[in-house]
């Protein structure tokens, strides 16, 4: 009880999610009496981050980066204005597009939701959008970041899963498409509720321009996805190449990337992935204490109790995932949630480990838009100057899109494994 106390407390004491699982083993530990484990603390906390595949984390990192700093942002909206700018409500679907072009580069939706803002949302509300629809818009479109590869919740996944990262990247596919088009549909919803601006068409010769511009930014997602499926990198390697590319790209083909930037975004990039790779640390040791109190056990046991149907077990799954996702930092959540429900869904309800590992990510990602945590609510609050509630509010037809469409992946494991086949 003291355990569980510790944790909840550090929590509402909105300290650092990291320190929370660290200070709660602790806690643990002590109240055990078994001192001797603490001989063991340091040995599972860098044990944590002895995967090569955590290595694709950083140099995730590092592309999107460079990405951003080197103009592709701005390029990428421009290409989707040709596509969906002429439609009623076109630029709603401009920054939905731009947000999946961005989602095959950056890799993580609280990044990918503090760049779309800063660009997205001013344009929109200039446009004569609502600022809480604007915002919850670009917010939503981070959605897609984590989904469509490459993922850094994917990449951390495969690592606790043991499973090929490439693969896990495929299963991806469909299901971002999937969301994609559910939040396609809920803005065309709202749009027919409330009456869209009209759009700006974008043809001949201004198109032609916008896509030969945007185009080199596709040989980044090119290097990624076509390193992995054709075997010649693992994702590790494809995320150097591609962060390669991109330094290239910026430098000389763009030229919006100066020389002089690059300490500062190589600093940034090492401290933002420090940060997460302790929060890997951290939750590896919160792992082992779960292990040690054989609660995986307990869990499994219960489950079983409740239903032997895997499709009504991932409905369980969901809804207990959407409550921690809401209270819990993404990552920190995976590292945790994994090892106790994998281990259940392949052994009693022989479900997939990539359609499992896709339904566990999507959920948790929806934590950054759900309160009380919810980073991405306020990264999009703070860039658009709009209450967080009613940022909420606007996305509620989001978070219906993405509910229903988690509903469909439990139910048809095939659209997450259908690429991997």
């Amino acid at each position: 009880m003291s355990v569980a106390a510790t944790f909840i407390l550090l929590l509402f004491l909105a300290a650092p999610i990291a320190l929370v699982l660290a200070l709660t083993a602790v806690a643990h530990i002590l109240a055990s009496g078994n001192i001797v484990l603490f001989e063991s603390y340091p040995q599972q906390l860098f044990s944590g981050l002895e995967k090569y595949g955590l290595l694709a984390i950083p140099l995730f990192m590092l592309v999107g980066e460079l990405m951003n700093e080197g103009g592709v942002t701005r390029r990428l909206i421009h290409a989707a204005r040709v596509f969906v700018g002429a439609y009623r409500g076109g630029l709603a679907y401009v920054n939905l597009l731009a947000n999946m072009m961005m989602a095959s580069i950056v890799g993580s939706a609280a990044a990918q939701i503090a760049v779309m803002s800063r660009v997205m949302t001013p344009e929109m509300t200039r446009a004569g959008y609502s600022p809480a629809f604007a915002a919850a818009t670009t917010a939503a479109g981070g959605l897609l970041s984590p989904i469509i590869p490459p993922s850094m919740l994917f990449v951390i996944y495969g690592v606790l899963a043991q499973i090929p990262i490439g693969d896990m990247f495929l299963a991806g596919i469909l299901p971002g498409l999937l969301l994609a088009f559910g939040f396609m549909c809920a803005i065309a919803f709202v749009g027919w509720r409330t009456g869209f601006p009209a759009g700006e068409a974008v043809k001949g010769l201004e198109a032609r321009k916008a896509l030969l511009r945007a185009l080199p930014s596709a040989a980044v997602p090119a290097i990624i996805i076509g390193g992995i499926l054709g075997g010649i990198a693992t994702p590790t390697e494809s995320a150097a190449l591609a962060a390669l590319a991109a330094l290239c790209l910026g430098l000389f083909v763009y030229r919006d990337l100066k020389a002089s930037a690059l300490p500062r975004i190589f600093a940034e990039t090492a401290v933002t992935s420090s940060i997460v790779l302790f929060l890997i640390a951290a939750a590896n040791v919160f792992g082992w204490i779960i292990l040690h109190e054989q609660i995986p056990q307990n869990v499994a046991a219960w489950l079983s109790g409740l239903t032997d149907n895997p499709f009504l077990f991932l409905l369980v799954v969901n809804l207990a995932l959407l409550g921690v996702g809401a209270v819990i930092d993404g990552i920190a959540a995976m590292i945790i949630v994994v090892p106790i429900l994998l281990p259940i869904a392949q052994t009693q309800y022989a479900i997939d480990p990539f359609h499992f590992g896709v339904v566990v990510s999507i959920n948790l990602v929806l934590g950054l838009l759900t309160p009380p945590v919810g980073a991405g609510l306020y990264i999009a609050a703070a860039a658009s100057n709009v209450k967080p509630g009613d940022i909420f509010k606007a996305l509620t037809p989001f978070l219906i899109a993405t509910l229903l469409a988690l509903v469909l992946l439990s139910w048809r494991p095939e659209l997450s494994t259908a690429l991997i086949d």
